[in-house]
C-alpha cells in the first residue's frame, strides 16, 4: 500500500504480480518514483515493474507477512510479519533496490530486516482470564487484549486528524473471530514515528528473533467497528481525502453488520471515550466511522461491502490499485496468482469503488 506521494496518472489499469507457488496475495506496495509494485504472498515477496515482469522476489519467510506499504521517507518497504508460535511480533523492512534477483532468501539476502512491536506481543498475551495461563494463539479463548491475534494492515499516513506533518506507519491489529465476547469489538490502530527505527533494526534470523524494538507506540487508537476475522487485512491512507480505509474479513456476530470495509473519517481528531466491552471501564483514544455509506442504526457503525481485503494501494488522486487474488491447480500443483486492478473511489453504497478501464482520465 502507498503512502501519500504527488498523484502519479501515466499508469497501466492492471499490474499482474504472477503465479507462484505460495500463499495468497495480502498486500501491496508501490514505488511512484521508480515505478515499481510489490506484492505480497504470505511467505514470500515480488518487485515487479508496471508491465508485470517480476524483477526480483525473496522467499524463505517462515512466518506470515502480510500488508505492505511504501516508506517515501527512506524509499523501503515495510510489511507486518508475525511468527505466532514464536509470539514474536515484527515489522519487516525490504531494500528494494538490493531486491535484484529472483528467490533470493529472506535470512543470508541482506535484503530483509526487523524492528520488534512489544506493545503487540503485551496484548497478545495477556492473561485476560486470570488463571495464570496463557493458552497460546487460539480464537476459542477469554486471553488476548482486546483479541489480539497479532498484526497485519499497515500504512504511512500522518497523525490521526491531520492531512500533514511527519509520516508515521500505522499499525492495524489482527483481531480474533470470536462471538462469545464483547472486548473483541474495535480495530487497534498503533502509530509510530519511524525515523529513529534503524536502531532497532536487525537481519531476519528465525532461529533467534529480533526483539529490539519501540517500548510502546506514539499513540493507540480504537475504532468501534464489531468484530471482525482476523482484524484489518488491508489498511491505507488516502492523500486525496485524508481518510483511512479498513478493508476485513467480515465478521460473524449477528449483532452487528459485518461490512467488509470501513473508513476512518480523517477529518476528525481522535477523542478520548470509552473502549465499549472491555471486562472493567477502560478508556483511550477513539476514532470515528465516516459517516457514509452503508449505516447500521443499531450498532452506530457505517462501512461498505467492498473489495481491497487483498490489497489496496491509493493513487491520492481518487484512484486505488485493489488486488485481486486467485489460485489455478497447475500440474496437480495449487498455485496462488495476484493482480493489482485499477478502480475510481465513487463513495457509492454499498460498493464504492468503480474499476477503470484502460484510457480512462484520473479523478
Amino acid at each position: 500500500m502507498a503512502a501519500a506521494h504527488t498523484p502519479v496518472r501515466a499508469l497501466p489499469a492492471s499490474v499482474a504480480g504472477g503465479t507462484w507457488r505460495s500463499g495468497h496475495l495480502q498486500g501491496m506496495a508501490f514505488d511512484p518514483g521508480k515505478r515499481h509494485l510489490y506484492f505480497s504472498f504470505t511467505d514470500m515477496i515480488v518487485k515487479t515493474d508496471l508491465a508485470g515482469r517480476p524483477l526480483g522476489s525473496v522467499r524463505g519467510i517462515g512466518g506470515h507477512l502480510g500488508d505492505l506499504d511504501f516508506n517515501p521517507r527512506d524509499g523501503r518497504v515495510y510489511g507486518s510479519l508475525e511468527y505466532a508460535d514464536a509470539v514474536a511480533f515484527h515489522i519487516a523492512v525490504f531494500d528494494g533496490d538490493r531486491m535484484t534477483r529472483m528467490n533470493m532468501d529472506a535470512q543470508t539476502s541482506g535484503v530483509v530486516t526487523t524492528v520488534h512491536l512489544d506493545e503487540v506481543r503485551r496484548d497478545h498475551t495477556a492473561d485476560m482470564d486470570g488463571n495464570g495461563v496463557f493458552d497460546g494463539p487460539t480464537a476459542d479463548t477469554a486471553d488476548h487484549r482486546y483479541g489480539n491475534a497479532g498484526i497485519d494492515g499497515i500504512a504511512f499516513g500522518p497523525a490521526f486528524g491531520r492531512k500533514d506533518g511527519p509520516q508515521r506507519l500505522t499499525v492495524a491489529y489482527g483481531v480474533y473471530a470470536n462471538t462469545r465476547r464483547e472486548d473483541n469489538d474495535h480495530q487497534v490502530l498503533l502509530q509510530y514515528d519511524t525515523r529513529d527505527w534503524k536502531r532497532y533494526e536487525r537481519p531476519l534470523d528465525e532461529s533467534r528473533h529480533n526483539r529490539r524494538g519501540p517500548a510502546g507506540p506514539d499513540g493507540k487508537y480504537f475504532v468501534y467497528t464489531g468484530n471482525t476475522t482476523f482484524g484489518v487485512q488491508n489498511l491505507e491512507y488516502d492523500g486525496h481525502s485524508g481518510n483511512w480505509l479498513m478493508a476485513v474479513y467480515k465478521g460473524t456476530k449477528p449483532s452487528f453488520p459485518n461490512y467488509g470495509l470501513f473508513v476512518v473519517d480523517g477529518s476528525r481528531a481522535p477523542v478520548t471515550g470509552e473502549i465499549r466491552g472491555q471486562r472493567r471501564p477502560e478508556r483511550g483514544l477513539l476514532l470515528s466511522l465516516l459517516p457514509e455509506g452503508l449505516r447500521h442504526r443499531a450498532s452506530g457503525t457505517y462501512g461498505f461491502e467492498s473489495p481491497g481485503q487483498f490489497g489496496l494501494v491509493a493513487l491520492d488522486d481518487g484512484r486505488f490499485y485493489v488486488g485481486k487474488a486467485a489460485k489455478i491447480r497447475d500440474g496437480g500443483v495449487t498455485r496462488q496468482t495476484g493482480s493489482a486492478v485499477m478502480h475510481r473511489w465513487t463513495g457509492a453504497a454499498p460498493t464504492p469503488f468503480a474499476k477503470v478501464t484502460p484510457g480512462a482520465p484520473a479523478g
